[in-house]
């Protein structure tokens, strides 16, 4: 992992941060972000959206989000939303999976009930963990 790659790992960190801060549901958030065009930039070689901030980055998910930010729904602790973030742009540069791809394996409900468990992992290894989980259910 590069400089580069951890840097992204932090803003998507602080990005599902401030979607906690500003009271969106978190699993209506997750999922709305893992599926977006901002999601695929983050996840393609080059994009722009690698040089904006999470303040930019949550405007672009909220302009295509519609109304599935409006729902009622938990707000994950700050310190979950990040570990979330981070893990979830992180397993995108350990495997080379898209974030659609890691949303159908690892789901909000999913990170949220093994935070505990995980947070103090690298994250590969939870990452692998993780994997696992999904594996077994299947």
């Amino acid at each position: 992992m590069d400089d580069l790659q951890l840097k992204m790992c932090d803003i998507q960190g602080r990005l599902f941060v401030l979607s906690a801060k500003e009271r969106i549901p978190s699993a209506a958030f997750i999922r709305t972000f893992m599926t977006s065009e901002a999601a695929k930039g983050l996840d393609s070689r080059y994009n722009k959206m690698q040089w904006m901030g999470e303040e930019y980055l949550l405007e672009e998910v909220r302009s295509s989000a519609g109304k599935s930010f409006f729902k009622q729904g938990e707000v994950y602790p700050e310190d979950v939303m990040y570990w979330i973030g981070y893990v979830y742009r992180y397993w995108h540069y350990y495997s080379g999976e898209n974030s659609p791809q890691i949303l159908r394996q690892a789901p909000a409900r999913t990170m949220r009930r093994n935070y505990f468990m995980f947070h103090t992992m690298d994250p590969s290894l939870a990452i692998e963990n993780l994997k696992e989980i999904h594996s077994q259910k299947k």
